[in-house]
Order: structure tokens, then sequence, then C-alpha cells
């Protein structure tokens, strides 16, 4: 069970209590109704906030502007009427109107309250006859409820200017540090793949030559006992095969670490993703994925390599073709027109409706060798950030469990 708010006073609620207390043993003295209605003014002015919580604050301002004029003319009806010195009252709801409503709406309001003020005039001319000097003090006391709302609501009116000017700054600072932390990640993230990448290729080169011997001697072995053992004959494929696929992943290794001499014409995105998208569909012609395309319109075409991009969505598509698996689901590529810190350019999104990427595994998946392929071998997305990165645009990857992932690829089209 939740716990239960106290109603607490604040020293300008016990403020607030005294001034009317004072008024209340001002005279009249013994009229009742005069000590009930500032009794009410003053609980109202207590609970004015929670009201507007129990309400609503929309219905609530205009609640608490009704009550306050409704009280108002109750106190000035029980003390003289329009010769009342109680009149000042009427600022109250004045000043609630022009802190709750713009200019238009505190104009509205204290019409009102002024009109319901001089309405105690109508009685009155009954008994009395209105002379020039009560005029005359009528006409000065309604333009100060005026002045009195516009004072308060240029005062209200400002603040909340300043306010939201400070809440756009805190915005502003917070979108800031997201990009200098998302800057400071692919910094990182390009002093590993340089670091790595210069480890990888002469680890590759190495690795190439004694590959090349094994293989020529699995060769030759396989020529010379094709009549021989069967058994020795197979063996000696098998090395051959896996030298094989040991160089493809040697070649890997060397597209990752080899410096990209990018080609760059003036290119349409979609045609290339359309290309892609063909080659994984010829490539896995039974999957049960239905590509959705959200192409913009008017689209300027970016400088960019062109295989090199395109490897980067066939890249793309294909590990959201496999992460969908079996079952299949939807791929949405999407392409529009996008600002990053102030380039123009393209933004390239990915969607499927996989299961998703743990969030652990987030800020691992760019990185060389991580994989959870059982086949892979954890180069496929890192060759796809290296091209980006050359390319001097980024890829960033949102995804919820059990939702999907979206990779976004932003190219600037210079």
């Amino acid at each position: 069970m939740a716990e239960q708010k106290r109603l607490t006073l604040a020293w300008m609620d016990l403020l607030l209590l005294a001034f009317l207390g004072g008024l209340a043993v001002l005279k009249p003295l013994v009229e009742i109704h005069k000590q009930l209605t500032l009794l009410a003014i003053g609980i109202l002015q207590i609970i004015e906030h929670r009201m507007l919580v129990w309400v609503g604050p929309e219905r609530g301002r205009y609640y608490a502007v009704l009550l306050k004029i409704g009280l108002a003319s109750l106190l000035v009806a029980h003390t003289g009427g329009i010769e009342s010195s109680y009149y000042l009252i009427y600022y109250l709801p004045v000043v609630t109107a022009a802190m709750y409503f713009e200019a238009r709406g505190t104009l509205l309001w204290t019409v009102a309250a002024a009109a319901v003020y001089c309405s105690y005039l109508f009685p009155a001319l009954v008994e009395f006859e209105l002379t020039v000097e009560g005029a005359n003090e009528l006409a000065i006391r309604i333009p100060f409820f005026f002045l009195a709302a516009m004072v308060v609501n240029r005062f209200v009116t400002e603040n909340r200017r300043q306010a939201e000017r400070y809440r756009q700054l805190a915005e502003q600072l917070a979108e800031t540090n997201r990009r200098l932390e998302q800057a400071q990640e692919e910094a990182r993230r390009s002093e590993r793949l340089a670091a790595l990448g210069q480890l990888t290729a002469g680890l590759a080169h190495e690795l190439r030559n004694p590959l090349a011997v094994i293989k020529g001697s699995a060769e030759t072995l396989t020529r010379k006992l094709q009549s021989a053992d069967p058994l020795t004959t197979e063996v000696a494929g098998y090395i051959s095969s896996e030298v094989n696929r040991l160089n493809a992943i040697v070649t890997r290794f060397l597209d990752f670490a080899r410096p990209a001499k990018l080609e760059l014409r003036p290119e349409e995105i979609p045609a290339l993703i359309d290309r892609a998208l063909k080659s994984v569909r010829d490539r896995l012609p039974d999957a049960k994925v239905e590509v959705e395309r959200q192409y913009a319109d008017n689209l300027p075409a970016s400088s960019v390599d062109r295989d090199l991009c395109e490897r980067v969505f066939t890249n793309l598509a294909l590990n959201a073709y496999e992460a969908m698996g079996a079952n299949g689901g939807r791929l949405r590529v999407a392409v529009a027109a996008a600002d990053s810190d102030g380039r123009r350019g393209l933004e390239i999104a990915f969607e499927d409706t996989g299961p998703g990427i743990p969030a652990d595994m987030r800020q691992q998946i760019f990185n060389p060798f991580f994989t959870t392929k059982k086949d892979g071998v954890g180069l496929g997305l890192s060759i796809v950030s290296k091209i980006v990165d050359d390319h001097r645009g980024w890829i960033r990857v949102t995804s919820e469990a059990g939702k999907g992932a979206c990779f976004r690829v932003f190219l600037p089209a210079e």
C-alpha cells in the first residue's frame, strides 16, 4: 500500500494565514460571513497546487481563478459592496490568472473580475447617487487591476521563457555529451582496428607462405596416390580443401588490414542497395524474408566506392537474413537524407525482426574476431565498420531483445 503524503504547510502558507487572520479581526469585526470567507480563501490558497494535481492542470487553473473571483465577491458583498475597503481582494484572482495564463487570457480574466466588482454598483444606485468623486474613485480602482495583472504576467512570462531556454540548453548539452561519448567510442574502436590491422597483416603474410607449401604438397600427394590407398587419397584431399578454407580466411584478414583505396564516384545509393539485396536473395533463395523498401524521394547522389559500399549493404542484409533464421521475418531497408555533425548526407537503415542483440554484445559486435556464429570468423562487421569509417561516415546499432535489430549507416554527401 502506497504511503500517503501528509499535508504540510510552507512558511509562505503560514504567512498567508497570518495575513488573512489580521484581516479577520479588523472591522467589521462581528461579520461572521467575512471570517468564513477569509478562511475559505486561506484554505484554497493552501490546497491550490494539490487541486491542480487532483483535477488536472488544464481545468485546475480555471477552477482556481473562478473560485477566487467567487470568494472575493462574497467578501466584498458582506463588507459594504462597491464601497468595501476589501475590494483589493480582487487582486488575488487577477494575479492568479496572470500566473497561469498568457497575456490574452490574463486580460480576459481581469475584465471578468473587474466586471463582477462593478456589478455591485447597480444595487448601490438604488439607494445612493453616483457622484463625480465616486465615479472618479471607481475609474482609478479598475485600471489598477489591469496594471497588476500585466506586471505579474510579464514577470511570469519572462520566467517561463528563461526556464524554456535553460531546458533547451540542458537538452543540447545532453545531446552534445551523447555525441561526444559516441565519438570517443568510435575513436577507440578505430584505434583498436588500426592496431589489430597491423598485427593481422603481418600474421596473414606469414601464414600464406606455409599454407602454399602445404597445399602444393597435398596436391602432389593426391596426384601420385590416385591409384594407391583410397584412404590416403581422401586424407590428402581434406588437407587441400582445408588449406583453401584457411586461405580464404587469410584473404579476409588482409581485406581487414589492408588500407582502403577508395575509388569515389557519384553513385545512387538505392541502386547499390537493390543490387546487394538481389545478391543476398540469390544466395538464399529459400529464405522466408519479406523485404520492405522505404526510399525517400529526390535523394542526392553520394561520392562513394561502389564495390565497397555494395559489400557493406550485402553484409548487413545477409546478417539480417541469418538473424531471422528459418522462420523468416521482415527486413525494412530505409534511405533518407540526413544531417550529422553539420554534414549533409544519407542515412541508411537495415531493420530486421530477428531476436535482437543482447545489451552486453552491442558494444562488441564491431570488434574484430567477435562472433556468435559457429563457423564465423568475426570480421564481417569489422570490415563493414572500417569501410564506413574510410568513407568518413558512421555505423551504429540499436536493438531490443526479442524485437530485432536496426543497423544505421551514415554516408556524407561529399
